[in-house]
């Protein structure tokens, strides 16, 4: 199986460098010609199906990707949400510290986020199983999991960018679009 772990189109927040997390921000302009790119970019490959977080920005984002290479959007999955950051969203990462310090409120811890993100997209291939599924979903809980992968620390994927993996439950090897820090 391959999949290709899809990162949104940008949304005013991501323009203006503020935490988002769970927080249901809609696609800017950019966005939207980002997601059409992203589409551009898949066409090269046989994907089946789609599903993505159930938060606007990667709903839109997977249904534009969907349409574009004629398959559906299978599923909506809550699993595939972005790290909640709690009363840090809203502000930029300055803004959070100056405020809060390094805890945030109400934040997701980076382990709960990636035991999650694993969970979810292991479940989601497993009710899946096709030869090729696009899953669009958000930077961090795309890290996240590409953090578990690999074993190392990667960068968050920017928006609209893929990371394509190879393998199954407990087996997955990146195979494009990985970035290291």
């Amino acid at each position: 199986m391959e999949i290709a772990l899809v990162r949104h189109g940008q949304t005013d927040y991501n323009r203006d460098s503020r935490l988002q997390g769970s927080s249901d921000i809609a696609l800017n302009a950019t966005g939207l010609e980002q997601a059409r790119t992203a589409a551009r970019l898949l066409a090269d490959d046989r994907w089946n199906a789609v599903v993505s977080s159930p938060l606007q920005r990667a709903a839109v984002t997977a249904d534009i990707i969907a349409e574009a290479l004629g398959v559906e959007v299978v599923g909506r999955y809550a699993g595939l949400v972005e790290r909640a950051y709690g009363a840090a969203e809203g502000l930029t990462k300055e803004q959070a510290i100056e405020r809060f310090g390094q805890t945030w409120p109400g934040q997701e811890t980076f382990e709960d986020l990636q035991r999650r993100a694993v969970a979810a997209i292991e479940d989601i291939t497993d009710a899946h199983p096709v030869a090729g599924l696009v899953i669009v979903a958000h930077g961090t809980l795309i890290r996240a999991f590409t953090d578990h992968v690999t074993g190392i620390a990667t960068d968050t994927p920017d928006n609209a960018h893929s990371v394509r993996l190879t393998g199954g439950r407990g087996a997955w090897e990146v195979v494009d679009g990985l970035l290291l820090r």
